[in-house]
């Protein structure tokens, strides 16, 4: 006789929940203390990446009277400086912080621009933000390649035919070395 199944049947609603809740309350023990819990537990950190520069640092540059020397001894060497001359410097830090699809998304953005003069003095410190950032449209176009496109069904079965008679006249049995030095088989 073949042994008949019944349909789990729980009388207790209460314990069907205590049931279902017990891995969620289990899961909270990982957490810490209420006072010690941080804002947001589940984000990731925020990572300072670049040239950070301090306020306390850019008021000491005095325009007129700081020199490059006197840049660089106080702020450290640019990120980046003009392209052709070396009249501009700059120093470009941020704050990122790793999304749930992992994308970096950028918090905070600074860019501390500092211009000399030809004798190396300092001109100007300015602050650049987003609305210095000229908008770049990008081109969606793309490159053509050399060759022919091919479907699925030319990759998969291109290659049949495409094999040459062996010297015996066989099918592509034989595999004959061309080129090259020749192989010592031992016979003279």
């Amino acid at each position: 006789m073949a042994r008949q199944t019944a349909p789990v049947n729980i009388r207790n609603p209460l314990l069907a929940a205590l049931l279902l809740a017990a891995p969620a309350i289990a899961g909270c023990s990982y957490l810490p203390p209420a006072p010690e819990r941080p804002r947001n537990v589940f984000s990731t950190p925020i990572v300072p990446r670049g040239h950070s520069v301090s306020e306390e640092q850019v008021q000491q540059i005095t325009p007129g009277v700081t020199t490059r020397a006197d840049v660089q001894a106080l702020l450290g060497s640019p990120s980046q400086t003009s392209t052709f001359t070396d009249d501009n410097w700059y120093y470009f830090s941020s704050q990122t912080q790793l999304r749930p699809a992992r994308t970096l998304a950028v918090r905070n953005q600074r860019v501390l621009a500092i211009a000399f003069n030809p004798q190396g003095t300092v001109t100007s410190v300015r602050e650049l933000g987003q609305a210095d950032m000229p908008n770049v449209n990008f081109v969606s176009r793309q490159t053509p390649t050399p060759g022919n496109d091919r479907s699925i069904l030319q990759a998969l079965f291109g290659n049949i035919g495409r094999f040459n008679a062996g010297p015996t006249g066989g099918a592509g049995g034989d595999i004959v070395p061309t080129g090259g030095p020749t192989p010592n088989t031992g016979r003279q």
